[in-house]
């Protein structure tokens, strides 16, 4: 694909190898001791090079490893040991191990205003360990399960790196945080309804079992082909090669544990200083040291409530938006975002403030709803008993409005879902429809080919490995899909859910169509596109006809967009999971089990979370305390509940009559035409290279409200270069080595700093950092003029 052709560096590779090997064995006639230092100091660089020689070689002559994309067959084993165990007594100890904490701090996270999701690299980093301290320690007991003919060892052999991906895999599913939580939170903080704990957790699993069952739509289509890489998958793959290698005593994977464990040190510890110690290096605002009492300068360099214009930041979590997205995410995809963010930031905000961009200037970088005079909206002032809309009381205080960064990024919210699927439907055309002929020419074949799957279609070294394994039959999907329907139907009909039973139905038909669009995006360039405001647009609609009148309570958009969004949202975390166990020679079917038994464990600490959240935090999140560090702001939140009300109180039709915001329905019209006619203009001019500016990941960038937190972009962008661009490009080795490394070693690093501050200083006892130079209580970035 033309997206990934930054990878094919095949012949530079063989060249740069054949010269180093070269020159690592030519030693100069000298003493003993300056041979032996050249020795030393080149043995890992030749063994390396010798390694990609000889893949390369067996590429060029092997048609099943020459199918493969370059970085794949270089990261990946392409050999498979079917006899290691999978699921065994260490694996169920070890997921409970993990699982529990992650669910934790991964649903703690998100109710920060910068969230980093638990890592999985360091359930991968822990879990090798632990693994090989039970192979070492557990007695080799048979125990027979009472009452049954079945039985299990304790301790079958060593540990497998089998085992050791099923782990992974089973936290990635269970040790993550949940989309229900929304509706749970604003029912009970901003309208006094406690949910019943058992509809909480029952409609939390089914919408992960929801999206779980909707995989089944994209899989064919995107886990099989070798041409979707997964960068994530790849990601992690690497990391259970390394460990993989390291069993066998390479040097050289002992030489990439030492680097990945002194990053993750290291950040760990470097994390104390802008999260709790030192937080003003969370956002250097360079122009506030210049000018600390200019309003203007303040507003314009502030990251924490202005434009973040030569701002640096130096918290991972800022730098880091989307969880390794700097060490992974394609530099392309990187520039695009970046280019979002700068023409969001630097000429929109300015255009809004100082100039003619909009009549409405209260509350410009505010997610919350204002009135006319730039104060936040009563919004229960003007609710009914039954939550509907007192038309009294509205009349009385008058429109809602919007701040004017909410506007632009719900336009392009709105924008971005046809211009994904019209972006397929151009650039991604051929090669989806060389898929599905694929799948379709299979399906034609004889029973004895049909039998072997979806890996049949296709002959690379991977699918044929995977052959040998059973297919996950299209029941178990459909099984999955009616248990959470059946779920979901019975929590809405005993009225907990606040949304009418046939809204159901449209929810799921309508994440049924992004699933593919989404997911082969995902695939491609590691950004997940969020549905965003339009689910609950679309609820909106439906509640304010008269089948659904009696249907609009603000709760009820954001638990339609968890049905909805989820349908998608965990689709394509399954089939990325299930990618890695492609990757790394795993039985389909003992794959599907681990992500199932991950989310049955989770869920439930999911809820804990929340309630733990609700009980500490709630005062930070309703805003009747106010967080110095901008953290525990529930931005988020205050994002539903400004849609819940506008939506399903107000209505669409009432809405979308006010002035600022008449332009917001003309977004799906820009979003559907603008990729055909760039597909126009790339057919025509090949060489400007028009399918690498995906317009929908550029309107993903516009619709991201970054309100109180503008800092980091600009230091993710010069991270990026350095990382995906420059390193990638002239260090190819090094970068092939260590970048996914310490990429996850960054990851793990931060969420163990969060456990850390969360144990010492936030459990129990609040342990608040004293003020000082480095944490002012004015503002931590020393913008004392900020507006």
């Amino acid at each position: 694909m033309a997206l990934l052709g930054v990878f094919k560096r095949r012949r530079d590779v063989q060249e740069d190898a054949v010269t180093v090997v070269a020159t690592d064995s030519q030693v100069e006639p000298g003493s003993k001791a300056e041979v032996t230092d050249t020795i030393v100091a080149d043995e890992e660089k030749v063994q390396v090079q010798s390694e990609t020689l000889a893949i390369e070689k067996e590429g060029l002559d092997d048609p099943e490893i020459a199918a493969l994309p370059l970085q794949v067959r270089q990261l990946i084993n392409l050999t498979d040991d079917p006899t290691l165990p999978t699921i065994t007594f260490r694996y169920f100890v070890l997921s409970a191990l993990f699982v529990i904490p992650g669910a934790f701090l991964s649903q703690m996270s998100y109710f920060r205003t910068t969230s980093a999701p638990y890592s999985v690299f360091f359930v991968q980093i822990a879990c090798h360990y632990v693994g090989h301290f039970l192979a070492r320690t557990l007695p080799a007991w048979n125990v027979g399960l009472p009452g049954t003919r079945f039985s299990f060892n304790l301790n079958p052999g060593p540990w497998s790196i089998k085992e050791h991906v099923l782990v992974t895999v089973t936290a990635a599913s269970g040790a993550t945080y949940n989309m229900g939580y929304t509706p749970i939170v604003l029912a009970e903080l901003w309208y006094g309804t406690k949910i019943n704990p058992a509809v909480a957790i029952f409609f939390m699993w089914a919408i992960v079992w929801t999206g779980y069952a909707f995989a089944a739509l994209a899989r064919n289509i995107l886990l099989p082909d070798p041409e979707y890489v997964w960068p994530q998958a790849l990601m992690q793959t690497t990391l259970f090669e390394t460990f993989r290698k390291q069993d066998a005593s390479s040097p050289v994977a002992k030489r990439q544990m030492k680097v990945f464990f002194f990053a993750f040190l290291g950040m760990t510890l470097w994390q104390f200083l802008p999260e709790y110690v030192f937080p003003f290096f969370s956002s250097l605002a360079f122009l506030c040291w210049v000018a600390p009492r200019n309003p203007v300068a303040n507003f314009v360099g502030s990251g924490l409530g202005g434009m973040g214009f030569l701002n640096l930041s130096l918290d991972w979590s800022n730098i880091n938006w989307n969880g390794s997205s700097i060490m992974l995410t394609p530099f392309w995809t990187q520039i695009i975002l970046f280019l979002a963010f700068a023409f969001n930031c630097w000429i929109l905000i300015p255009a809004a403030k100082w100039g003619k961009l909009g009549s409405y200037k209260h509350g410009l970088m505010s997610n919350s709803l204002l009135l006319a005079n730039g104060t936040e909206y009563p919004t229960l002032d003007v609710l009914t008993s039954d939550y509907h809309l007192n038309e009294t009381a509205y009349e009385h205080y008058g429109p809602m409005y919007m701040g004017l960064q909410n506007v632009w990024a719900t336009f392009f919210d709105y924008a971005k879902l046809p211009a994904a699927i019209t972006w397929i439907a151009t650039f991604g055309y051929v090669q989806i429809k060389s898929n599905l002929t694929k799948i379709f020419r299979g399906n034609k074949e004889s029973e004895s080919s049909r039998g072997q799957g979806i890996h049949h279609q296709y002959h690379d070294r991977l699918n044929v490995i995977q052959r040998q394994y059973k297919e996950i039959p299209l029941w178990w999907y459909g099984l999955l899909f009616l248990v959470a329907f059946i779920i979901l139907i019975a929590c809405i009909a005993s009225g907990n859910l606040f949304i009418p039973i046939w809204t159901l139905f449209v929810a799921l038909a309508s994440a049924a169509i992004f699933v593919i669009p989404f997911a082969w995006l995902y695939a491609i360039s590691n950004y997940q596109l969020e549905t965003g405001s339009f689910n609950e647009l679309m609820y909106g609609y439906m509640v304010h006809t008269k089948a659904g009148s009696g249907h609009q309570h603000p709760c009820g958009p954001s638990v339609y967009g968890s049905i909805a969004g989820d349908a998608w949202y965990r689709a394509q975390y399954m089939l990325q999971d299930q990618k890695i166990g492609h990757y790394m020679h795993i039985p389909p079917r003992e794959i599907f089990f681990s992500q199932i038994f991950g989310t049955l464990m989770g869920v439930p600490i999911n809820y804990a979370v929340i309630r733990w959240i609700m009980d500490t935090k709630g005062d930070y999140l309703t805003g009747a305390k106010t967080d110095p560090l901008n953290q525990w702001t529930g931005q988020s939140l205050h994002t539903s509940n400004t849609m819940g009300v506008q939506y399903a109180v107000l209505g669409p039709k009432r809405l979308f009559a006010e002035t600022e915001m008449t332009p917001l329905p003309w977004s799906f019209l820009v979003g559907a035409v603008i990729p055909p006619i760039l597909f126009v203009f790339h057919r025509f001019f090949p060489k400007l290279r028009i399918e690498l500016w995906n317009v929908s990941i550029f309107f993903g960038g516009l619709a991201m409200f970054y309100g109180n937190v503008s800092t980091g972009y600009t230091s993710a962008i010069i991270g990026g270069y350095v990382v995906m661009y420059w390193a990638y490009r002239r260090h190819f080795e090094v970068w092939k080595r260590y970048n996914y490394l310490v990429a996850a070693a960054f990851d793990a690093g931060f969420n163990l700093n969060m456990l850390l501050i969360f144990f010492f200083f936030g459990a129990g006892k609040q342990v608040s950092m004293p003020n000082w130079w480095g944490n002012n209580a004015v503002s931590v970035e020393r913008c004392f003029a900020l507006e």
